[in-house]
């Protein structure tokens, strides 16, 4: 399996403002940004947040940028620059250096390219990534709270780690006498919340899409992180 997610930057003022942001789909994308930054800066953050939280997965990363100044920093340039302690060829200092030791150390031993894609073009998730880097940026420079995201959840092997959850759902079931039917006529997410008092329990939950798109709506209504929303639930 190879996930695909466009990575991008925006800055007000280019330095000013600035927002990151990284894109798979609707459901799995994050947001950020800071006071005062370069555009450059933003690329960079949005490729490193990226990487940040996909690290332990198996699948190939495909990363879209309109950046080449982030393509070839990382793909072309950086082994030189590291070989002369972070330095160019002119012996000056690299920029943006602590973004990218921290992009060098999370790819390493990974499988991820880059794919250069025009900017404002119509790619859609680098349109999609656009669009959330500059709300970012806008909501930095009037100082409000911007748009974090879900953040990445993987929909892979939903039925396996449901299936894992439900030994410690049925133990909760069997405690609480009151609770006479747990699935009934619900699904999944609408019955684990049936179970007030569940003991202490570490379980990776990975969602169907639907099951997905239904737990988003529930941290939409609550005004919750999605993983607050399931935390919720569980």
């Amino acid at each position: 399996m190879t996930i695909t997610a466009a990575a991008d930057g925006s800055a007000l003022g280019n330095p000013g403002p600035n927002g990151w942001a990284w894109y798979i789909d609707d459901g799995c994308w994050a947001a950020g940004g800071s006071p005062h930054g370069t555009n450059n800066q933003g690329e960079l953050r949005a490729v490193l947040e990226l990487l940040r939280a996909t690290a332990g997965i198996d699948e190939k990363l495909i990363i879209e940028c309109d950046s080449r100044y982030v393509i070839d920093s990382v793909t072309k340039w950086m082994p030189g620059w590291k070989r002369r302690g972070w330095r160019k060829s002119d012996g000056g200092p690299v920029l943006n250096r602590d973004l990218l030791e921290g992009i060098d150390e999370a790819i390493r031993g990974r499988d991820v390219s880059f794919t250069w894609v025009k900017g404002h073009a119509g790619h859609p998730l680098n349109e999609a990534a656009d669009e959330r880097a500059n709300a970012a940026a806008k909501a930095y420079q009037q100082g409000e709270e911007p748009r974090r995201g879900p953040g990445f959840v993987s929909a892979a092997g939903a039925g396996a780690a449901i299936a894992a959850a439900m030994p410690v759902v049925a133990a909760a079931e069997t405690a609480q006498a009151e609770h006479t039917t747990l699935w009934g006529e619900g699904d999944l997410l609408s019955g684990l919340e049936e179970v007030e008092d569940f003991p202490p329990v570490a379980v990776h939950l990975s969602l169907t899409s639907d099951e997905h798109a239904r737990l988003r709506d529930r941290a939409d209504a609550q005004g919750v992180s999605l993983g607050e929303a399931l935390r919720r639930l569980i």
